[in-house]
Order: C-alpha cells, then sequence, then structure tokens
C-alpha cells in the first residue's frame, strides 16, 4: 500500500461501535477524523460527507464510485465479501477487506456440536422424546452411537472457520484432510490469539480441487466453508453427492449456493448421504413447502451459525488493526482478491 500523507483522513464508520472501541479508534492516529453513523443508508449520509470519506467501516452502505471520489478503503463488517463485490463499487480504486476470522470461535463450535449429535444419535432421541416413548431393551441397539476417533472429515475451505474446526477435532483424534489454494497452506489473515492452525500444520492430507470428488469418497464428514464465488457456486452438485459415502454426514456452514439445493434434497431422500447440518439455504427464510423441514436426516438453523454476542467487539478489534496498518501504509489484513470474490 502507498504510504499516506499528512492530512486529515476521514472515516465513516456505519457499524455498530460501543463507546470504548470508538474511543480506541480515536486514539489510533491524530490524523483521523472520525464519523459514527450506525446504520445509516447510503442516502442518510450528507452528499459533503461522503466527498471527503477516504475509509468506510460498513455492512453493506456501499455509495457509488462517483459519490464518494476519495474512497480508498472499505472493511466489510462481514466475513464474507460477496455482498459487495457483485455492485459497482468493487469496480473502483477502493481496497476491501473483510472480517474473516470473526466467526472462527462460535461456527467452529457449532460444526462440532452439529457432528457430536449426529453420530451421538440427538436427533433420533428427540424423535422419541416427541413420541413420549421410553425405548425398550430391543431398541437400545437403535441409539448406538458412532466415535469420532479415526474418522475422515474434509474440510471443503480451509480458512479461519476451518481451521478452528480442525483444532477442536484434532483433540477428537479425527483425521483431517482439507481443500486449500495456498501453497503454503499458511493463514496470512487476521487471527485472534490461541485460536485455529495459523501454520496450517494440523491436516493430514491437503488436496487440490481436481481431487475433490475422489477426496468425497473417503470422507466421513464434510465441513462446507469455502466463499461464495463464481468458481464454489454449485459445487456440490448431484456428482459430488453421488462420490460420497451413504454413511456421510454434510455440514454447511458457507452459503446456501454452494450446494445445488434439489440435488442435496434428493442425496438425502434417497440416502446418498446419511444425514447433513444446514445453517444456510438457496432462499431464506426457508419457504415452508421445503421438503428440507420434512426429512429426518436433516439438523436445520435458520442461519444462525454466526451469531456471537462478541461479534460486534471482533470485527471492531479487526478493524482497528486494520486502521493502525492503513495510517502506517503496511498492507491490510483480509483484502480482498476482486477478482476471486474473496
Amino acid at each position: 500500500m502507498n504510504n499516506i500523507s499528512n492530512n486529515k483522513h476521514t472515516v465513516l464508520v456505519t457499524a455498530h461501535v460501543n463507546e470504548d472501541w470508538k474511543r480506541h479508534l480515536q486514539e489510533i492516529s491524530p490524523d483521523l477524523q472520525i464519523e459514527f453513523r450506525p446504520d445509516a443508508k447510503v442516502e442518510d449520509i450528507p452528499a459533503a460527507l461522503w466527498q471527503e470519506v477516504e475509509i468506510l467501516f460498513t455492512l453493506n452502505t456501499f455509495p457509488e464510485p462517483e459519490q464518494a471520489p476519495r474512497l480508498r478503503w472499505v472493511q466489510l463488517y462481514s466475513a464474507g465479501a460477496n455482498q459487495a463485490s457483485d455492485g459497482p463499487l468493487a469496480q473502483s480504486q477502493a481496497t476491501f477487506t473483510t472480517a474473516s476470522g470473526v466467526h472462527a470461535v462460535n461456527i467452529g463450535e457449532y460444526v462440532l456440536t452439529t457432528i457430536l449429535a449426529w453420530f451421538h444419535r440427538f436427533p433420533l432421541f428427540s424423535e422419541w422424546k416427541q413420541k413420549a416413548e421410553w425405548p425398550q431393551d430391543k431398541d437400545r441397539g437403535l441409539f448406538m452411537p458412532e466415535e469420532l476417533r479415526e474418522k475422515t472429515l474434509n474440510i471443503v475451505g480451509y480458512g479461519s472457520i476451518g481451521r478452528e474446526v480442525a483444532r477442536m477435532a484434532k483433540a477428537f483424534g479425527m483425521r483431517i484432510v482439507a481443500l486449500e489454494q495456498r501453497a503454503d497452506h499458511v493463514d496470512h489473515g487476521f487471527l485472534f490469539p490461541d485460536i485455529g492452525d495459523p501454520e496450517g500444520t494440523l491436516p493430514d492430507q491437503y488436496y487440490t480441487i481436481e481431487q475433490f470428488h475422489q477426496i468425497l469418497g473417503e470422507s466421513d464428514v464434510v465441513v462446507v466453508a469455502v466463499p461464495l464465488t463464481p468458481t464454489t457456486r454449485g459445487m456440490f452438485d448431484k456428482q459430488a453427492f453421488e462420490a460420497m459415502k451413504n454413511t456421510a454426514f454434510l455440514v454447511n456452514i458457507a452459503r446456501g449456493d454452494v450446494c445445488d439445493e434439489q440435488a442435496l434434497i434428493e442425496a438425502l431422500q434417497e440416502k446418498k448421504i446419511a444425514g447433513a447440518a444446514l445453517d444456510v439455504f438457496k432462499a431464506e427464510p426457508l419457504p415452508s413447502s421445503s421438503p428440507l423441514f420434512k426429512l429426518t436426516n436433516v439438523i436445520m438453523t435458520p442461519h444462525i451459525s454466526g451469531l456471537t454476542p462478541y461479534y460486534d467487539e471482533r470485527v471492531t478489534q479487526i478493524f482497528a488493526e486494520n486502521l493502525r496498518r492503513y495510517v502506517k501504509g503496511d498492507q491490510l489484513y483480509n483484502t480482498v482478491d476482486k477478482e476471486r470474490g474473496y
């Protein structure tokens, strides 16, 4: 990044920032002029302010490029960039950075929760409870759990979430395979302390997209953790599900459109895969007519795996570190490659 001049840098924040963090941001540099406008829409911001904005911290308040001619950097409140990559601002010279890393703890725990619930038969327990039935001795075999130890966990997309899943899964003795594009496998994004796998040493095997179907056939658990891009849209199609074991369990915490939803429904109905935990869907809210509601081999949640009471604090911490780096002219964390979409 080019060195920054000594002039004031106008920063517009439409994300929620508490009072302590507001003071902390102001203390980063005397050259910062920070305007806090939580939840403001584009039209709520005066035109004169847009003309001066150099740095924008936002969820979805994206001006047209001509509205903000001095805009040089957009820090996204979200871990993904797809909502910003499709608009006109993506064609500008502004650098985009994401909040990648903010979800690692809570979504990592969600993934392990669903895997443990599935293999220890909690969905079946719930069914029996709803029926107000107590199993007889002859029924007890239905509840025999499967252990995670030595099962193969396939993490499709080895980013901050996938790395935290790997860290926890290793404690259960699982074998880890991971799809990851970087040759050195090092996580170069923002890192919270003691979380994930920064050096990329936990997977027993890395594989390439060319080996995708082959490795699916070896996997007991498949965790979908890729960003939504033109390349990943629909990557879990009919052929992918046919490549999987009929005992495999799928967890999707990425985006609904990464899966061909009709192919997924058919795979679950026909028991081509054993089950799935789904937090994301092609249409949200999911229509009540969706067959997924009636499938007993599906754990469903309404896109809540990313919820945490610490989100605002963590995302502001990422922004603060990037803001420090910006005023010093250093490379920013989590910079988006606009061509790749993440």
